[in-house]
């Protein structure tokens, strides 16, 4: 089956994409790269899912090829059992070496579960594992600014200490996102000076790019910004 769906990511092969993507994702060697567009994974995923052809490809880590972990990624995203969901993601993970895979990584059925989510998040964001510590709070940004929110949960993510692009970048897209949904709880972090320099001066560049935030808004957080010392 490994290789009949190896087979197929060829098949599918577009290396126009592929050559784009190269330069997107500097983590994953080129050589990795077959160059699938996403629809066309993600429609894969979900037909070897139906088939139940999955089992086998799940347990085949580490994958030879970028392709293969984005499509991995979109098997876990149509999973329908929580459980079993949860334990390959947490088996997949440790695997996931890229931006991209971390965030097409979004499971549908972690909509039905915030509860049981809400106590899971806070393992992954003390992971030491660059990408699980993105995964997890991409996971706070995706499913809990809105009405299961709490602010404990920009505390957890203020929180977090890193020297990894990746993590900071997440961590400022998480702020930004929150200070479009939940202004008032989450200012302070950026008056308060919460957050290293880095991610509280791109915390403020995404707001400000944000059409969600408010004429007025952009203009307060323009002044909140850390001028770089001479």
């Amino acid at each position: 089956m490994i290789q009949k769906i190896r087979e197929e990511l060829f098949r599918l092969q577009d290396t126009g994409y592929r050559d784009f993507q190269m330069k997107l994702i500097p983590t994953a060697g080129p050589e990795t790269m077959i160059g699938v567009r996403t629809p066309a994974l993600r429609k894969y995923a979900k037909a070897l899912v139906k088939a139940g052809q999955t089992d086998e490809f799940l347990k085949n880590l580490p994958h030879t090829y970028f392709d293969e972990n984005q499509l991995h990624a979109f098997i876990l995203s149509e999973l329908k059992d929580y459980d079993l969901c949860i334990e390959e993601t947490d088996r997949f993970l440790p695997y996931v070496d890229n931006w991209a895979t971390c965030d097409q990584l979004s499971p549908r059925i972690f909509k039905k579960n915030h509860a049981r989510l809400s106590e899971k998040i806070p393992e992954w964001i003390s992971s030491q594992e660059t990408y699980t510590i993105r995964f997890g709070t991409g996971m706070l940004m995706q499913h809990f600014l809105d009405e299961d929110f709490d602010p404990a949960y920009p505390e957890t993510v203020a929180g977090i200490r890193s020297g990894e692009y990746y993590v900071n970048m997440m961590t400022a897209w998480y702020f930004a996102t929150a200070l479009a949904k939940q202004y008032e709880t989450v200012l302070p972090y950026l008056e308060q000076r919460r957050l290293d320099s880095w991610t509280h001066n791109k915390t403020i560049q995404k707001a400000v790019e944000s059409y969600r935030i408010t004429a007025e808004q952009k203009e307060y957080l323009k002044s909140l910004k850390i001028k770089k010392s001479r």
